[in-house]
């Protein structure tokens, strides 16, 4: 599926959450599928879900952003982000709630305005997996 791209570009102030942010600039400006390009910044908290658990882990401290990646729309997302502390261990899963901005975050993202992104569970997984469509 193809679609022609329409950027953004978004700086996050310190405190504010990253997820939350992210979704609220979808939702307020109506975005149906888009995704994540570029993110560069620090976090001064991190809530990840990691690989195969159920539960959050809270990373207290200073972290820097190394990657996100995701595809989102203003009905939710699903984002994988990746840290790396003072020591150089980066921790990586998937983004929660509470991942709150250090300094900045400075975020590139693609909307698809000729698509609409989905969620359907999927039976095979037993989680709401993507469906992208044409408009």
């Amino acid at each position: 599926m193809t679609s022609s791209g329409i950027f953004h570009v978004l700086r996050l102030k310190p405190g504010q959450d990253l997820k939350k942010e992210i979704l609220a600039y979808a939702g307020s400006r109506q975005i149906l599928a888009a995704g994540v390009v570029s993110c560069t910044g620090s976090l001064t908290t991190t809530v990840l879900r990691l690989a195969g658990k159920s539960d959050l882990t809270t990373f207290p401290g200073k972290q820097e952003i190394v990657s996100l990646t995701g595809t989102f729309s203003s009905t939710g997302g699903h984002f994988h982000l990746s840290v790396s502390d003072s020591t150089g261990k980066t921790t990586g899963g998937h983004l929660a709630d509470g991942c709150l901005v250090y300094t900045t975050a400075e975020l590139i993202l693609v909307e698809l305005p000729e698509l609409v992104f989905r969620r359907q569970m999927d039976s095979l997984t037993g989680y709401p997996e993507l469906v992208p469509s044409k408009k």
